[in-house]
Order: C-alpha cells, then structure tokens, then sequence
C-alpha cells in the first residue's frame, strides 16, 4: 500500500526551473530555513491561506513520501502539529503528480478534488 503523498507549494517560475534541473532545492525561504516545506492533505489549505494568500502562479506537487527516505523527517510547527520537512533536494522522480493551483474569486487558492475531497473520518 502506497502512503498518502505530502504536498509543496511552489511558484511556476520554481517548477519550470526544477523541470529543467531534474529536482528543486525549494524556494528562497525553504533555503533559508534548511529545508523544503511539505504539507499533508488536511495540512495544505491552510498552509496557502498562511503563506501564500492571494498569489497567483502557483503549482502543486503531489509526493510519494515513500521515495525520499531518510531525508523527510516529521517535525512539530504550526500549533504543534507534525508537518514533513525535506532536509535535501526533492528529485522529481519522487512526484506523483503536479497541478495548477488556480485562485478562485474569492481570491482563496482553488485545490484539486484528491486534496479537498473527504477526509478519512469525516461523514
């Protein structure tokens, strides 16, 4: 059984970078912190409300856990809750699929059905 993928936001500008590298270091604040910023399903709505409202041009990348091995470590963040963080470069080949992440009128990223639809528990 495959593990639920994780979730990274980035800018097209990264992904067509990273397209061309065969991988992606992460963005400027991913650098800057020491690692790439991941999410899961229930995690990464409100990761774009937080930090990246409003931001046009977005991509999401959809991430077998599973390929990245040792270098993924699951750390407590935001209100305590256990978010992954990738300490090294994501290669593509760990992707399991990559989607625009259109704004909606609201202007609140709109997020593919896989990632808005129920959620294991809900009714």
């Amino acid at each position: 059984m495959c593990a639920a993928p994780i979730y990274h936001i980035c800018t097209r500008e990264d992904w067509e970078a990273a397209k061309a590298a065969g991988h992606t270091e992460g963005s400027p604040q991913d650098r800057a912190d020491g690692f790439i910023h991941f999410s899961t399903a229930e995690q990464v709505q409100d990761s774009a409300a937080k930090h990246r409202a409003g931001q046009p041009g977005l991509v999401l990348l959809a991430v077998d856990p599973e390929a990245l091995g040792v270098s993924l470590r699951w750390e407590a963040a935001r209100g305590g809750a256990l978010f992954p963080h990738l300490y090294g470069a994501l290669p593509l080949a760990a992707l399991r699929d990559v989607r625009e992440l259109p704004l909606g009128p609201d202007s609140r990223h709109v997020f593919p059905p896989l990632v808005t639809g129920p959620r294991p528990g809900s009714p």
